[in-house]
């Protein structure tokens, strides 16, 4: 089966609880706080490990990333395209409240030291057949959309999170992957079956896939579409729902799954996860999804 190479974010999370978000000028006295290894990298990269794929992760973390790079090591990534440089590890402080949102402020860090050497050791890994996955915690997204492109390499981006000022040539992509608010700023319009309207037809050969949270996914491809619900549960951290969802479904797209049943597959998964707390700590193994 083809690799994955997921040039993605690692981070430390740490995540207080709350009664609700904070408001301009409030301070609010946190229920918890926990500190968890994460990033939207990490998370999908162990996420396509426990689905069953098999996963490199490329990125960089700072002299004191080693905790990182164990846990991806523990999920069953390998990690041999993950460097230590001299720049700080990222990290997020993420804010969860009693309804189960979430809210998160990103410092960046090493993932935004990926240079053209890096990206020279990480393409020359690549075989034929074989997924480039990106998510917009790294820099130089576009450089690596292209040169996947160029280097016959098929590429999935999800596009988080959502910056409107960038330009990427999204035509590259053989997958993108947005939840409601990053379709809708790509898209500029607001309702789900719109976005993908507007998506599917900018980007006719691209698999444009659409989550939804509780509400399930959608996708498309050119007039092609394609739904999948979502089990109801009792949320209590949506915090990497989303990253699960992208490592189940492209994990099962890798098997050959349909469409149809890896959208399936990967919302009962996400389901799982949202009823955990943490982030890469929530995602499920295969055996738990069925």
């Amino acid at each position: 089966m083809a690799a994955v190479i997921n040039i993605g974010s690692l981070n430390i999370d740490i995540v207080y609880a709350l009664e609700h978000m904070v408001r301009p000028g409030e301070t609010l006295s946190a229920r918890s706080r926990a500190v968890h290894c994460g990033g939207k990298g990490a998370n999908q990269s162990v996420a396509l490990a426990r689905a069953g794929a098999r996963v490199l992760h490329a990125g960089r973390v700072g002299p004191d990333g080693g905790v990182l790079i164990a846990a991806l090591a523990d999920a069953g990534v390998d990690v041999t395209l993950v460097e230590t440089g001299a720049e700080p590890r990222g990290h997020a402080v993420i804010l969860v409240d009693d309804a189960a949102d979430n809210a998160i402020v990103l410092y960046p860090g090493a993932n935004h030291r990926l240079d053209d050497a890096f990206l020279d050791r990480v393409f020359a890994t690549a075989e034929p057949g074989d997924w480039i996955l990106l998510q917009n915690e790294v820099n130089a997204p576009e450089r690596m959309m292209r040169r996947a492109r160029a280097n016959g390499l098929h590429c999935a981006f999800n596009f988080a999170p959502f910056d409107p000022a960038v330009a990427l040539p999204l035509e590259c992509l053989d997958m993108l992957i947005v939840n409601e608010i990053e379709g809708g700023g790509l898209a500029g319009v607001a309702a789900p079956e719109e976005i993908l309207t507007v998506l599917s037809g900018r980007y006719p050969e691209t698999l444009v896939v659409l989550t939804l949270g509780p509400d399930g996914a959608l996708a498309a491809r050119g007039a092609e579409r394609y739904r999948a619900a979502s089990p109801a549960v009792a949320a209590v951290d949506t915090t990497a729902a989303g990253d699960t969802f992208i490592g189940y479904f492209l994990a099962g797209t890798l098997e050959g799954m349909t469409t149809a049943t890896a959208l399936d597959f990967a919302c009962r998964a996400a389901a799982i996860a949202v009823t955990r707390a943490g982030a890469a700590e929530s995602i499920p193994e295969r055996a738990e999804v069925g």
